[in-house]
């Protein structure tokens, strides 16, 4: 039997994923990491994307989060994020119209936006489709 390490996955509204898993996959700031059984302390903010837990060889459970903090122990992983959501959860045409919303307010050049908070939800927006697009390819 594979070793495999524990995984928790929580957002600000609930626990998404309490679990066993081989592998974990997480956008950390410095780019995506790979976390298995045994691997040395880390911890590291997270990016928008998606978070993959490889239960066995032919399981993954895909997350989507917005941000938040990653903490590695050798036989644990916790992903605190801001929000998480299971990738089969998320809304397309949320996340479409979202991203709409966002470019137009960019474009906006008044000045009475705040360009910050604008370009955060385009980022997050676009990793929500991503990750969308990355589950079709896979065929989940």
């Amino acid at each position: 039997m594979a070793m495999t390490i524990h995984v928790d996955i929580v957002s600000a509204e609930n626990e998404v994923f309490s679990g066993l898993a081989q592998m974990v996959f997480a956008p950390a700031e410095m780019g995506e990491v790979g976390i298995a059984p045994r691997h040395a302390p880390l911890i590291s903010m997270l990016k928008p994307g998606e978070v993959r837990v490889k239960i066995s060889d032919k399981e993954y459970q895909e997350f989507y989060v917005s941000g938040g903090l990653l903490e590695v122990q050798p036989h644990l992983v916790t992903v605190l994020a801001d929000t998480a959501i299971r990738a089969h959860d998320l809304d397309e045409a949320a996340a479409l119209q979202a991203k709409a919303r966002a470019e137009e307010l960019l474009s906006d050049k008044s000045g009475k936006i705040d360009y910050a908070t604008a370009k955060a939800e385009l980022i997050q927006a676009i990793s929500q489709l991503r990750t969308l697009d990355r589950l079709r390819k896979r065929g989940a």
